[in-house]
């Protein structure tokens, strides 16, 4: 992963960002001029499935994949993310290894925000921290509803498929 030196992002371009919604102006300055700016060439690898670490990334520009690996080794793209999204918050919140590997498709630009990051801001503003965290939640509580439907309709086509009988509520 190839990191560098730009732009700091706007405290309005932070703003649009689901991650730090509803935090207050100075907070978004503090965070736009202390969080690191990573550039990522595409076919990089940013985070690999079962690696230790304690950081999210939040796609400002580009596109990258979620991979993950099948039970006999192979990866399968599970996701595309895109501009406002983020990912790794799970290796902030429970400290286990990365449940996937992200790999960029195009040129991207993230913010990385490590666990030392969002430990000052918990020091500094406990109101901005709980914001953020509870950000972190609807997120992780979508894609869990996103997941639930997937493997429901799984489940259902399975029983459909081999059962051929109508299911009881």
């Amino acid at each position: 992963m190839a990191e560098g030196a730009s732009t700091p992002p706007s405290r309005e371009e932070l703003a649009e960002l689901g991650l730090f919604g509803a935090l207050p102006d100075s907070v978004l300055d503090a965070l736009a001029q202390e969080l690191q700016r990573v550039h990522v060439a595409p076919g990089a690898l940013v985070i690999q499935e079962g690696e230790t670490a304690r950081e999210l990334f939040v796609v400002l520009e580009g596109e990258l994949e979620v991979l993950r690996r099948s039970r006999k080794g192979h990866p399968w793209q599970a996701a595309v993310l895109r501009p406002g999204q983020w990912f790794g918050e799970m290796s902030i919140l429970d400290a286990q290894p990365r449940s996937a590997t992200v790999r960029a498709l195009r040129p991207s630009r993230l913010l990385r925000v490590t666990a030392e990051d969002l430990d000052r801001l918990y020091r500094r503003d406990l109101r901005a921290y709980t914001l953020v965290v509870m950000n972190m939640a609807r997120e992780l509580s979508r894609r869990l509803r996103v997941a639930d439907a997937m493997i429901a309709d799984f489940v259902g086509g399975l029983w459909d498929e081999n059962l051929g009988a109508p299911r009881k509520p």
